[in-house]
């Protein structure tokens, strides 16, 4: 590994002045980077874990409102990752509630079943 590049004077001031600021924001109790409330940067957001219950009517009639259905679409929809999406359009096919249209490996498509 290299070494770090020297900062500027002036580069070396503007970091100190962050970092002050910085901790005297925290140590307010406030969070660091959210001095004045608007920081620019949108908040990461973290899909749900917890996958929706393919046999709950809920779930069903929210399903059955979208025209198609795709992974992405479902995990849209009810707030949860990829992975659960897939696994869920794939039990819900098993089960004869929606029906497969057309896909790849990568990507699969279902529509409801009326």
């Amino acid at each position: 590994m290299g070494s770090r590049k020297k900062l500027s004077l002036k580069q070396a001031e503007k970091m100190q002045a962050r970092q002050a600021k910085k901790q005297s924001t925290t140590k307010k109790g406030g969070k660091a980077g959210k001095a004045s409330g608007s920081s620019g940067v949108a908040e990461k957001k973290v899909a749900g874990v917890v996958s929706p219950d393919p046999r709950s009517e809920k779930t069903l009639s929210a399903i059955k409102k979208l025209k198609v259905l795709t992974p992405y679409s479902v995990a849209s929809r009810f707030d949860v990752r990829l992975s659960l999406a897939r696994d869920l359009l794939e039990e819900l096919a098993q089960r004869g509630a929606i029906q497969y249209v057309s896909g790849s490996r990568n990507l699969k498509i279902y529509k409801p079943l009326d």
